[in-house]
């Protein structure tokens, strides 16, 4: 069958219309989310935005092809398809999916504007950050596509083949949860809590402090410029954030 270059979404005979292999834009949201936790991990705990820099680039370039080429080159959908190849495709209505994807490309062009373009370190990163990952979290996790969701919310015509048949599907009452099942996560939440201390103390040992034997060992003053650069914000002293901001800026 001849596939044109340009395209978004596979045509069935079947089927009225357009459609993508819910199976590997699963498999290629959890690439993505490994990608994304890796980065925002070296981020925050070390202050290393490098990989946040190159993710960022990674990211918009995989959602440029998917929108304005075609998905089945997108390197994410590419390794997500290879990944589920032995498994039977489950189709879904690709409006819906463009949609959720202009979503995550407008919130690349974001952070690569923020991140790499301007190199802005602040809680507007962390924000827009956290919001891809969770975006991509609840498709990867639970097939639950919440650009897909606000599609329907905003379109007079309503998105059709949803991932699960959740666009037509309601539970019955067998399958909802009970009072019991909730007590059971209740009792397992407080176990834990209750074990915490246990198994993870309050504090691990201070590490061994050297004294500066000379004063050339002494940390050197700072000039005005880098003190001035070093000074911590309002809104990260506000936030408790004034130790990590330290860290992602350098500062000592």
């Amino acid at each position: 069958m001849n596939r044109p270059f340009f395209a978004f979404g596979q045509t069935l005979p079947d089927i009225a219309i357009p459609v993508l292999n819910e199976r590997a834009v699963r498999a290629a949201a959890g690439l993505l989310f490994l990608g994304g936790i890796v980065a925002f991990m070296n981020a925050w705990l070390i202050g290393n935005f490098g990989p946040t820099r190159v993710f960022v680039l990674a990211f918009l370039m995989d959602f440029s092809i998917r929108l304005f080429v075609n998905p089945r080159y997108a390197p994410s959908l590419v390794l997500g398809q290879w990944m589920v190849r032995r498994q039977q495709p489950e189709w879904t209505g690709a409006p819906q999916k463009r949609f959720a994807w202009a979503i995550g490309f407008v919130l690349a062009g974001v952070m690569a504007f923020l991140v790499i373009l301007k190199g802005l370190v602040g809680p507007l990163n962390l924000l827009v950050c956290a919001l891809c990952l969770t975006l991509m979290f609840f498709e990867t996790a639970f097939g639950i596509c919440i650009g897909c969701w606000v599609y329907n919310r905003f379109n007079v015509e309503q998105a059709k083949l949803c991932p699960g048949g959740t666009c037509a599907y309601e539970p019955s009452e067998h399958e909802r949860q009970g009072w019991g099942q909730l007590a059971a996560v209740v009792v397992a939440v407080a176990a834990v809590g209750g074990l915490a201390p246990l198994v993870a103390p309050d504090h691990m040992p201070a590490a061994p402090t050297v004294e500066a034997a000379s004063p050339a060992i002494q940390s050197k003053p700072q000039d005005a410029a880098e003190a001035e650069r070093c000074k911590v914000p309002e809104f990260a002293k506000a936030m408790g954030h004034e130790e990590k901001w330290k860290l992602h800026n350098h500062c000592e």
